[in-house]
């Protein structure tokens, strides 16, 4: 499960523009709604907005160049395993290989999944498997949240078909399983099953991923992050599993056993053998196959990316699939994320801007300081654990300055020693795995990046107290040198503090400065924390958006650190005698959003973030100088009872 608290979610916009409507009615058409009519959402994609618009021009820019590399019009750039990124990019870009060999690259790890006899050869097999396919459960290695310095084992549930578990109580849920099905069937039969067998698999699968569904944890569950720390001996795990033996498992995949394990997902453990058992063998397998089809035919041939499309297309209503150029630039960026993004901000992120945004950040982080030792609720232990924890973030701006040591170890087989896209994948996903079972026996690297620099997003790792902003978001509509201080801050600002924000949410509030999952607070703090919480969840929730209707506890760190993000901002503004107007305009702009209505059925089942529309909307009703600024008085539509607004940080 991602930890890692970001600034960016899928959002969709179904409020009708209107060209001409109030700031004092609603911002966020009053801003938007020229660009929401003009603007057309791509028809390989299912949404278009403000970052997504940054994105697009980066994909232009970093698919030229890396054609341009491939066909030697430019001399590869002196960045650290950058040959091997373009390597990669020539066997995903080669169709003529890719449609000649057709099913062949798979045959092999499909022939044995389907060749497993009994659950006794599941059990024999189940850590060759794990490295070929999903298992109906999972394991990670990442630091104990308890002890940040060091690394812990992690037992966790396998994902399921449709977006989340609540999505299997929706009216749609049959129509999209059915899709899925058909698509499984095909996909199955192309790669040389029969019909009849093709059907019986898919059938069996779709049993068993509801199974599955019933027990494991969803999105709303999972956005409670610390509730995922549940420390167990190994002797006490091992004794919960009566059919499958984890034990044997657990010695194949790493040699010597770890005496203790973290425990994610406590309902799936304790029904684990109703799941995991000789009855359901034939379930199992069926699952592991469809799976296994369904995830790896984007990297066959051209009919296997237009088989393996409807599912995909039913939950995003995205109208067409990405041409082959476009979809080797993004597998080629997949594999080698950091390293490509090294090169990006290389070439085309400034030392100017990175200065004035470093400046920026630590204008944020006095202002949040500033803010804590004013805020009215807190006793003064607290505020000084607040700020002992806000001085000690480590900050990280651009790209990084050393390339993880996975990408050193990731080797790429070109086409001319007889690699194939699938075989070269399968090899960096064996090797990633390796990597990560060797950080059990070493210490926490607190210099990793977990975002690479031509991403556009942003976000906060409670478990290293470190924020990330990559050189890709720092750019307009959310910075420029050129545009107005105000403006800044109502994009980058807000980002900026957004983040800073997240360090003191319903989950980073309990962790400290060093990352450790423990208690800073006095009881009163807390307990006024929780009831500002609340108070947050319930502004949100039950919001109608289009087709659905919002969580608020799902989004409610999303939503604290927006708050907290917006009213940093406007505090550094107002000290600075910037237009609070330019301010809450930019605020607006950056959620600029247009989607198409079944990804806002997907999105919002599984997103830890507000729609676009809300966030700017929402917040900014919050905001005494809001109110100021556009002078907004009680009847217009953007007013909001003084009393219902809500103020934490």
């Amino acid at each position: 499960m991602n930890k890692t608290m970001a600034v960016r979610g899928g959002s969709g916009n179904i409020l009708q523009p209107k060209v001409g409507t109030r700031p004092q009615d609603n911002l966020y058409l009053a801003v938007n709604s020229e660009w929401l009519e003009k603007t057309k959402i791509p028809s390989d994609r299912s949404r278009i907005a403000s970052f997504d618009g940054i994105d697009l021009a980066i994909e232009k820019n970093l698919m030229k160049d890396f054609a341009d590399f491939a066909d030697g019009k430019k001399d590869l750039p002196a960045v650290p395993n950058f040959e091997k990124a373009v390597e990669f990019y020539k066997l995903a870009r080669d169709f003529d290989k890719r449609n000649r060999e057709g099913a062949e690259p798979i045959k092999e790890d499909l022939a044995t999944i389907n060749n497993l006899r009994d659950f006794d050869d599941f059990v024999l097999m189940a850590a060759d498997l794990e490295k070929i396919a999903d298992l109906p459960f999972s394991y990670y290695v990442d630091a104990d949240m308890k002890n940040t310095k060091v690394n812990v084992l992690h037992f966790g549930g396998p994902s399921t078909f449709l977006p989340d578990t609540t999505t299997y109580k929706t009216e749609a849920a049959s129509k999209l399983l059915d899709v899925l099905k058909k698509q499984s069937v095909k996909l199955l039969t192309m790669a040389g099953f029969d019909e009849a067998d093709a059907e019986e698999k898919a059938d069996l699968a779709i049993k068993y991923d509801g199974k599955i569904a019933k027990i494991v944890k969803s999105s709303e569950e999972w956005a409670d992050y610390p509730a995922m720390y549940n420390p167990m001996k190994m002797a006490d795990f091992e004794a919960k599993f009566t059919d499958f033996k984890i034990d044997y498992f657990l010695k194949n995949i790493f040699g010597k056993v770890p005496d203790r394990i973290i425990n994610t997902e406590p309902r799936l453990l304790d029904h684990v053998n109703e799941l995991i058992n000789k009855d359901n063998f034939e379930e199992i397998k069926a699952w592991m196959l469809v799976g296994f089809i369904n995830g790896n035919a984007s990297y066959l041939s051209q009919e296997f990316r237009e088989a393996a499309f409807p599912f995909s297309q039913a939950l995003s209503g995205q109208p067409e699939l990405s041409n082959g150029e476009k979809q080797a630039y993004h597998l080629a960026n997949g594999a080698f994320s950091e390293v490509v993004g090294v090169y990006y901000g290389q070439k085309y992120f400034g030392e100017e801007a990175k200065k004035d945004v470093l400046d920026m950040i630590h204008r944020m982080l006095d202002v949040y300081e500033k803010r804590i030792n004013e805020n009215n609720w807190l006793s003064d232990a607290t505020k000084k654990k607040a700020i002992v924890k806000l001085r000690a973030l480590i900050l990280k701006v651009g790209y990084p300055d050393k390339i993880e040591e996975i990408y050193n170890r990731l080797q790429v087989t070109p086409a001319s020693q007889g690699g194939s896209l699938y075989s070269n994948e399968r090899a960096a996903a064996i090797e990633r795995e390796k990597y990560m079972i060797e950080k059990l026996q070493k210490p926490v690297d607190r210099t990793v990046w977990l975002m690479p620099g031509n991403l556009v997003n942003a976000c906060y790792d409670p478990q290293r107290n470190d924020l990330t902003f990559p050189a890709a978001i720092l750019q307009a509509p959310f910075y420029d040198l050129k545009q107005t201080r105000a403006q800044n801050f109502g994009g980058i600002g807000t980002v900026i503090a957004h983040e800073v924000s997240h360090a003191f949410d319903n989950n980073g509030a309990q962790f400290d400065e060093l990352g450790n999952m423990v208690n800073w607070w006095t009881d009163a703090d807390y307990a006024e924390f929780k009831k500002r919480t609340q108070a947050e969840i319930d502004l949100f929730n039950g919001i109608q958006y289009g087709p659905v209707k919002l969580n608020g506890k799902q989004i409610v760190s999303e939503n604290i650190a927006d708050q907290g993000g917006l009213t940093a901002a406007v505090e550094a503004a107002k000290d600075e005698g910037d237009d609070m107007k330019e301010l809450f305009e930019n605020f607006a702009r950056i959620w600029a959003n247009k989607q198409l209505e079944a990804s806002i059925k997907t999105q919002v089942s599984v997103d830890v973030h507000a729609p676009g529309p809300e966030r700017a909307n929402v917040q900014s009703q919050c905001q005494d100088e809001f109110y100021k600024a556009f002078d907004v008085k009680e009847g217009d539509g953007m007013w909001l009872a003084p009393e219902k607004r809500v103020h934490i940080w």
